[in-house]
Order: structure tokens, then sequence, then C-alpha cells
């Protein structure tokens, strides 16, 4: 059997974080309010710090949580993740044309 690929592990490294944070709510299947706020400052410590706006985080909690059940599943978790993931290379694309 071979190697996961580089891909096969950043998915697996997903899986991996999502499982650990979520469940601390109750529900082991996805991210509470509580399990999102920890994700955010463990995970994505950088991001929050760079926020001006307090109330940013429930508000991506509100805009991500698409059945309006109050928690994450997986899904909303990963679109989370591709978001970043677009705004991020967005700008480094742009700063590329600029620099």
């Amino acid at each position: 059997m071979s190697s996961p690929t580089e891909t096969e592990q950043y998915i697996e490294s997903l899986i991996a974080v999502f499982q650990k944070c979520a469940g601390k709510g109750g529900n082991k299947y996805n991210l509470s309010k509580t399990d999102f706020l920890t994700f955010m400052n463990t995970e994505l410590a950088a991001f929050k710090k760079n926020q001006k706006d307090p109330g940013v985080l429930n508000y991506m909690m509100k805009k991500l949580d698409l059945n309006y059940d109050g928690q994450l599943g997986f899904q909303e978790f990963l679109n989370l993740i591709g978001d970043l993931a677009v705004a991020c290379h967005d700008f480094f694309t742009w700063s590329q044309k600029y620099i």
C-alpha cells in the first residue's frame, strides 16, 4: 500500500481537527458554538487576533450555520475552511500583481 498523498494527508488533517474540536458541547458530530470558538482560538488564533470587530466570530457562526441548528456540521466547517482558503489565495494572487 502506498503512502497517502499530500492532498490525502491534508484531508485527514482536516477531519482530525474537526473531530478533536467537536463534541465538547454534547454532539460529537458537530461543533457547538463553544466548540467553534475554541477551534477559532486555537487553530485560527492569528485570524481571530487580527479581527477588529469583537462580534466577528458570532457573525461567522451564524452565517456558517446553514440549517440554523446552532451547531456546525462537517460540511458547514468545510465551508469555513474553503472560504478562508479562497480569501488567502485571492490575497496572495492580488499581492503578486502589485508587488
